[in-house]
This record gives C-alpha cells, sequence and structure tokens, in this order.
C-alpha cells in the first residue's frame, strides 16, 4: 500500500554485528555428506558465521547491532522510544530480546517486543516503525533483524545445515520534517497454509503428518527445499514487480535493491526476469549464509558503510520467509 505522507521517516544511523567464527563449506565436509562445489552450485554459499553459544547468541548480536547503529546515528539509547526486534531465534519468550535490549543500552522505559516472521523480521518490523512515526506516537525507533540460525540447525542432516548462518542489522530511524523521507510503499503478506514447507516443531504432534520420517532432531529447523525455492522464486519477483507498478517507479529509479539473501538462485532468476542490474543488487551470501531475520538488515548496513545509499534516492528491501510470509517496502533515504 501507498503511505500517506504527513511526518517523514529518516535513517539516522545503522550497524551490524557477526560472530567471529567463520563455517565453511570445507567445514562441514567434516560433518555431513556435501561437498564444496555441490553447495556453492545451488546456494552460492562458501562460509556463514556461526555464534560460540557459551557467550553469543541472538541477545548479544541484536544488542551489538543496535549500539552501533545508536553509534553511526550520535545517539544514545535513552533517546529511544521504541525497539522492535524481528527474529526467530529469541533465547526465551520471555522475557523477549528486545526488551533485555532496552535494558542493556539504557533506553528503559521504552517499550519493546520481539517480531516473528522469519526471514522476513527485518523488513517487516522497519515498515511497522515507519507506520508508527508517521502516526505521531513515536519518534525515534531502534529496529534490528537478528537471527543465530546456527542454534535450531541440525548439524547431522544436510538440506537444513549449508544454508544458514547468524547475523544482525539495525536501523534507528527518527521523525523528519520532510514527509516526502521514509517508506513511500510497503506490503506484508503471510500464508499459514503453507507452514509445513518450513518450521521448527517443538514437539512430537507438531511434525507435519507428511514429515514424519525426517530425521532432523526437535526443537530444529525443517525444510522442503524444492517448496520452499518454487515459492520463493514466485513471490520474490511478484512484490518487486508490484511496488514498482503501485508507486510508479522503474527500476533505473531505484539505487539499491536490499534482497534478503536466501539463495543466489533466487536471486539471479528475480535480476534476469525484471531486468535488474548487478550493480543494484547487493549479494553478501556468499561469506554470511542465509541470516534469515538479520539477512536485509546487515545488506543495508554494509552498503550504507561502503556508501552505496546515499540522501535523497529511493532504495527497495525485499523478503521472504518461513510462515510463509514476504513482504517489500520502497524508501525515500
Amino acid at each position: 500500500m501507498s503511505i500517506l505522507q504527513t511526518i517523514g521517516v529518516r535513517i539516522a544511523g545503522v550497524g551490524s554485528a557477526v560472530p567471529p567464527r567463520r563455517l565453511t563449506n570445507k567445514d562441514l565436509e567434516k560433518l555431513i555428506d556435501t561437498s564444496d562445489e555441490w553447495i556453492v552450485k545451488r546456494t552460492g554459499i562458501h562460509e556463514r558465521r556461526v555464534v560460540d553459544p557459551e557467550t553469543e547468541g541472538t541477545f548479544t548480536l541484536a544488542r551489538d547491532a543496535l549500539k552501533e547503529a545508536l553509534d553511526n546515528s550520535g545517539m544514545k539509547g535513552s533517546d529511544l522510544d521504541l525497539v522492535i526486534l524481528g527474529s526467530v531465534t529469541s533465547e526465551m519468550t520471555c522475557p523477549s530480546t528486545a526488551c533485555r535490549i532496552v535494558d542493556a543500552l539504557g533506553a528503559v522505559p521504552a517499550p519493546a517486543f520481539d517480531l516473528v516472521a522469519a526471514c522476513s523480521g527485518f523488513v517487516y518490523s522497519i515498515n511497522i516503525a515507519d507506520s508508527l512515526i508517521r502516526s505521531g506516537r513515536f519518534r525515534c525507533v531502534g529496529v534490528i533483524g537478528c537471527d543465530a540460525m546456527s542454534t535450531m540447525v541440525d548439524y547431522s542432516e544436510r538440506s537444513v545445515s549449508i544454508l544458514f548462518g547468524d547475523a544482525a542489522g539495525a536501523a534507528v530511524l527518527v521523525a523528519d520534517e520532510d514527509p516526502t523521507l521514509g517508506c513511500l510503499y510497503q506490503s506484508m503478506y503471510s500464508d499459514g497454509g503453507l507452514w509445513k514447507s518450513l518450521y521448527a516443531p517443538r514437539r512430537p504432534q507438531e511434525v507435519h503428518e507428511s514429515d514424519k520420517d525426517n530425521p532432523i532432531r526437535l526443537n530444529n529447523l525443517r525444510m522442503n527445499g524444492r517448496e520452499v525455492y518454487k515459492f520463493a522464486v514466485v513471490k520474490f519477483q511478484d512484490v518487486i514487480r508490484e511496488a514498482l507498478e503501485e508507486t510508479g517507479l522503474t527500476v533505473d529509479d531505484i539505487s539499491q535493491f536490499v534482497v534478503h539473501q536466501s539463495n543466489t538462485r533466487i536471486i539471479d532468476a528475480a535480476k534476469e526476469r525484471l531486468g535488474l542490474p548487478d550493480e543494484k543488487v547487493y549479494i553478501n551470501i556468499d561469506h554470511y549464509g542465509n541470516s534469515s531475520g538479520g539477512s536485509v538488515g546487515l545488506c543495508l548496513a554494509q552498503l550504507w558503510e561502503a556508501g552505496k545509499i546515499k540522501r535523497d534516492e529511493y532504495i527497495m528491501m525485499v523478503a521472504i520467509g518461513g510462515g510463509m510470509t514476504w513482504c517489500a517496502n520502497i524508501w525515500k533515504v
């Protein structure tokens, strides 16, 4: 939907955090029946980052990413009046990780909540934050996308373990007097009927009937790769095409397409069919894997740091995730 322009929303700063440990395809060759060549051909991934579960996790990565975004914007935790964390790997359901971050960064008593939309988490969250600022209720919102996917991956099985890594990306959004700044278009969708394509059951009764023979352990991610791939290829292109049609913009008008790093084949298909130039579609999946909710935020932060996102230009964010969920937005930065 198009956004009523009354209050502008400016991205004041961005940040990211990734764990130092690298898990390469060669490392995975020692754990499961796979090869570097097989993984690269099907996903484009050479390595991914993974947390040390003793000292790192969603909380530490998300906290550090938002701290960097605050530093980048010249602000402090007490300036925040809301924190939203898009994540599917929070250590606890109560308290929310976002509440712990508010405390850790000195933002008390700002409200905070975790949002679960899998790989769409950051884009969902930044869309909601933009809408809340435009409502006049909030003026400074910290948005984080973060997942420590290695904590819910069964490394004895290759269908999922080769794909995922751990990362966080964050942005500080502030109200601005220029009503043309911020999200001029956003879309968010879901289809719960497709839940069994990508899910993490906790109890035996939550395992879908068609998935009873799956060897992956409970509390770990299960994926029907073929179904997810077919869904993602279609929806990824649909939301980009829809956003351009609704706003009257063209590919030439968008300076950067900040897209979820799910699989290079999915991204390449969209580039070919929609005519997206290589220089406008940032790729980092080769070094970070699919970091789920952390993916788009990490790309945004890296593009920002590289000087590829400039004021008064349009960018588009796109993500597809479990649920299934899919979403997009167009921002004037």
